[in-house]
């Protein structure tokens, strides 16, 4: 593992995370990734908060791992492959992490059974739009920018 993996996709992943919390500061999504990571951990809100970003964190190194495999595989990083696997990456977070996470979640109702005392949260649902319509938007963007920054400046 070079420096510059860790600089970058620690970089990569600030911006991520910064782009998708203007997304719900400026109201075009009620997601909150962190939140909701957090809160899988523990019921405190400020603290699931914490825990949350902490997790994305974490996230955001063993995806970029997984980054530099393909553009070991492809002969090279650049910024239109780390788009291109940003993009995937996006479509995969969408399409089946989101969904997923009710069953993941211990304090998420599901699309199935409804919210109770433990259960609180509501589903992301296919997509997230459960989070409003511009949910993937923020999304597919967060992770195009991840995956650019990624193919621009890490050195394989």
């Amino acid at each position: 593992m070079r420096p510059s993996w860790f600089l970058w996709s620690f970089a990569a992943t600030i911006v991520l995370t910064t782009l998708l919390a203007m997304s719900q500061s400026s109201r075009l999504t009620r997601m909150n990734i962190p939140y909701l990571l957090g809160t899988m951990f523990t019921s405190n809100r400020e603290r699931a908060k914490v825990y949350g970003f902490l997790v994305h964190l974490v996230n955001g190194f063993v995806f970029a791992l997984i980054y530099v495999a393909a553009f070991r595989a492809w002969g090279g990083a650049t910024i239109v492959r780390g788009i291109a696997i940003g993009s995937v990456h996006a479509l995969f977070v969408l399409a089946v992490g989101l969904p997923m996470l009710p069953g993941l979640h211990p304090r998420m109702a599901s699309e199935t059974s409804g919210p109770s005392a433990l259960r609180q949260l509501e589903p992301p649902g296919f997509f997230g739009v459960h989070y409003g319509w511009p949910t993937p938007v923020s999304v597919v963007v967060g992770h195009i920018v991840y995956g650019g920054i990624l193919g621009a400046f890490i050195e394989i």
